[in-house]
């Protein structure tokens, strides 16, 4: 063997031991390219027709399909005069936060006529999740699936369905979303709440003239479909059911849960679920309403309209009755849901769902803890400033914010900021890891509401055990709150109504099988508690999932330090990074 090979060999195997993500990036997926062009394009809508903004021309907008393991490479291009970022919502991002979208905390916006190429790897993940706009109000309009298929040799664990059908919920305005919003701010009001929601785009036959816009899900008797259920709605937690079939939940926010049935579905705004709908073993002569129609706990408005879908068996598998069935008209059957503020429903739901906690799908919650924090999260009021009129008392407007702090959407983005070090005059390391005083949270509010504003951050170290628990106040009302944490899914550890206590609480702690997601509704008049790993550097935007409580401030962010490792650090930004 001659010198000169051995020599090869060497450099080959130090290269391997090196880089060990060589030898990754060559085994465990493929590239996958999509192309969007943010456009305008005109659709009606409960017999009006109003241009929106949307992906390639499509509402909702495409499907993204990638295998675990897959590097996603998408070319966004700006074709309107909004500003856009897309946020792939659940996607964890390891070392890879300057694909993570949020606007003004990873990236500054893709500005008119300008791209931006999303790069991220789908590492360890399968399942539904989607993307949106995360800019402004955008989302109302841009977004689509993102389903992550297992590995090729991969099973679920549960029974192989038929087919596979994503079922995405929205909410419709007749008016322009940006000038809703931004009307509302100016003036410091709420906002008009939506005309209706809608089943993959459409409002269907519950609404005035909205027959044909209706979403339409064929099935054979005897199958079994897997539906990915999917709330990309703004301001609405909703109830879901199908008249007289039961479902099986298999999914939440693509982990895989201990199975159960049930009849109804709760799901908030950026949660996902996927359930198993076992047809009849007969093709009945009857359609079957798929509905939803909000969850609602606060005080304000809501849209309490009902959106629905049909199911339609397909009667070609029994021919023999299809003569039988022309002769009757069918009969279309409603499900019933719960009341719209059915809070005790919606916390036994959740309760039910369990990780798996197996030798191959193993639940990994942190035993032991590093960091404790304790945040409240509700409304306050803001005061306006001289020269703003605002409605509320001495010149206030309504706000939301975290442990008191109502925040700040800095002019440049937080990630570019902390990866370069010049946080001064962007953002301060101050946020508080419990409210500034001590009160009845779910009780009689305190004397003053006011709430303070800021640009404010935590900091964790690489690897932080985090603890944290989240209380709803009741300070304008009592109301349930959609949180998601960007680049982590967390276990939810405990859950209850009324004030968490922490010297009797954390005993019934669930340190089993926790579910694992990436939004967990806060109860309304309760809280919830959550354990993660802080294991991917960046800057990680945490928000209520209900965009007018994030428009007034109810959001924050996690800063996450490098570690000592190559692999444990943020890399430097793309070129084509956009620039504010």
């Amino acid at each position: 063997m001659s010198s000169c090979f051995l020599r090869v060999m060497l450099i080959a195997f130090c290269a391997l031991w090196t880089w060990p993500e060589l030898v990754l990036a060559k085994h465990t997926g493929i590239t996958r390219r999509y192309n969007f062009d943010i456009k305008l394009q005109k659709v009606t809508r409960l017999c009006q027709t109003k241009a929106i903004v949307t992906v390639n021309g499509q509402f909702p907008g495409p499907r993204i399909i990638a295998r675990q393991g897959d590097r996603v490479l998408v070319k966004v291009v700006n074709h309107v005069q909004n500003n856009i970022t897309i946020h792939w919502h659940g996607i964890r991002q390891l070392r890879s936060g300057w694909a993570d979208g949020p606007a003004y905390v990873t990236q500054c916006p893709i500005q008119t006529g300008q791209s931006y190429v999303y790069n991220f790897t789908v590492t360890g993940q399968k399942g539904t999740l989607f993307w949106h706009a995360h800019i402004s109000w955008l989302r109302a309009t841009v977004y689509g699936p993102l389903v992550i298929l297992p590995k090729r040799s991969f099973l679920y664990p549960f029974p192989q369905p038929f087919k596979e059908v994503p079922i995405i919920f929205g909410e419709w305005w007749k008016a322009d979303t940006e000038t809703i919003i931004n009307q509302a701010m100016q003036k410091g009001g709420a906002p008009n709440v939506s005309d209706a929601h809608t089943i993959n785009g459409l409002p269907g036959p519950l609404y005035n003239c909205s027959a044909k816009d209706t979403f339409r899900l064929k099935v054979k008797p005897g199958k079994t479909y897997l539906l990915r259920l999917i709330n990309a709605a703004l301001n609405d937690e909703l109830f879901f059911s199908i008249a007289n079939h039961s479902v099986t939940v298999v999914e939440v926010d693509a982990v895989y849960v201990k199975p159960f049935k049930t009849n109804i579905v709760v799901i908030t705004p950026g949660q996902t679920t996927n359930i198993l709908l076992k047809t009849k073993s007969h093709s009945p002569n009857a359609t079957f309403l798929m509905a939803a129609r909000a969850y609602a706990t606060g005080p304000a408005a809501f849209d309490n309209s009902t959106t629905a879908g049909i199911l339609e068996y397909d009667h070609q598998e029994h021919k023999s009755s299809v003569s039988n069935a022309k002769n009757r008209k069918p009969s279309v059957l409603k499900p019933a849901l719960p009341s719209f503020n059915d809070t005790w429903f919606a916390m036994n739901f959740n309760k039910k769902l369990r990780s798996l906690a197996t030798t191959k799908f193993p639940a990994k919650v942190p035993q032991t803890v590093s960091r404790r924090f304790f945040f409240t999260v509700g409304l306050g009021l803001i005061q306006c400033s001289r020269n703003k009129a605002c409605p509320g008392p001495n010149n206030t407007m309504v706000g939301a914010a975290i442990n008191n702090v109502s925040f700040v959407q800095p002019s440049t983005a937080l990630l570019q900021a902390h990866f370069f070090g010049k946080s001064k005059g962007v953002y301060t390391t101050d946020f508080p890891a419990n409210p500034p005083f001590k009160f009845n949270y779910t009780g009689t509010p305190p004397s003053s509401i006011l709430l303070n504003s800021g640009t404010k951050v935590v900091v964790l170290p690489f690897n932080t055990r985090v603890e944290l628990v989240l209380q709803d106040t009741s300070i304008i009302g009592a109301e349930s709150h959609p949180l998601h944490l960007h680049g982590f899914n967390f276990h939810v550890v405990g859950q209850g109504f009324g004030n968490f206590d922490p010297k009797k609480d954390p005993a019934n702690f669930n340190l089993v099988d926790p579910v694992e997601r990436n939004t967990v509704g806060v109860p309304s008049g309760g809280w919830v508690a959550i354990r993660f790993r802080a294991d991917n550097p960046g800057v990680w935007f945490m928000h209520c999932h209900l965009e007018v409580h994030t428009s007034w401030g109810l959001k924050m962010a996690w800063v996450v330090t490098d570690g000592k490792r190559p692999n444990q650090k943020l890399p430097p930004p793309p070129s084509d990074l956009p620039k504010c």
